[in-house]
């Protein structure tokens, strides 16, 4: 982030009224990104909301019984103690909610059939026990919905990413988005990847690209020494 800071202003470097407006411009890309959990919000969902959209949408939910328990069985496989904490400090994370631990961050790489995919899959994971996911939205969301989502988990691509049409016009924002992840994989938060743009058109979309981009560079960087990816598809007799 500092290199990326520095490359765009190299001759005010070492100004501190610079270095305090490029750490202004992270925290307002960081904001973009994601904002922290609200638990209020997370229960009426989990509780409450979401069980009745559920059974008003859909007569039944199926899940596959064996590839569930080898998930579950990967996300116990160290800190999976009754009531064990998320780690102070990680990004998004509210000391007040519960959830596994696993030695390898899971990644969970998506198939996209419909908008309710992510809501739908949060709900499983954390009705399982395996935490609360940081999960991938598109940028055609308004402004009240992108906030409301944020609070539930939802993580968005900086809008300077947006314009760019290679890796290497990313800048600043890419940066930040690539120590971001670093952070959520390091702090054990899975992570929901979508691949592509619903309705599914069977080829990875730009934006899981990118997404799919920042595990890859963690990994070749060293930041994470290996990831659990599990591959997810989720299918409609009629998608909402």
């Amino acid at each position: 982030v500092q290199d990326a800071a520095s490359g765009r202003d190299p001759v005010s470097r070492g100004d501190e009224g610079s270095r305090r407006r490029w750490k202004e411009e992270i925290c307002r890309i960081l904001g973009e990104i994601q904002a922290p959990l609200s638990p209020l919000l997370l229960r009426s969902l989990c509780h409450w909301l979401l069980p009745k959209l559920l059974t008003r949408l859909f007569l039944g939910v199926q899940l596959h019984r064996g590839q569930l328990e080898m998930v579950l069985r990967a996300a116990r496989t160290v800190r999976s103690l009754p009531g064990a904490l998320p780690a102070p400090g990680a990004p998004g994370i509210h000391a007040g909610i519960p959830c596994l631990q696993p030695e390898v961050p899971l990644v969970f790489l998506c198939s996209h059939q419909s908008q309710v995919d992510g809501l739908l899959l949060s709900f499983v994971l954390l009705s399982q026990g395996i935490g609360v996911p940081r999960v991938t939205v598109g940028t055609r969301t308004s402004p009240c919905l992108r906030s409301l989502l944020q609070r539930l988990g939802g993580i968005f691509l900086p809008s300077g990413m947006a314009q760019t049409w290679s890796n290497r016009d990313e800048g600043l924002p890419g940066a930040v988005l690539d120590v971001y992840v670093q952070e959520v994989l390091r702090s054990r938060q899975p992570l929901v990847l979508f691949l592509e743009e619903p309705p599914a058109s069977l080829r990875l979309s730009e934006p899981g690209r990118r997404w799919l981009l920042r595990v890859l560079r963690a990994l070749r960087d060293g930041a994470m020494p290996d990831v659990l990816l599990v591959p997810v598809g989720i299918a409609y007799d009629v998608a909402p």
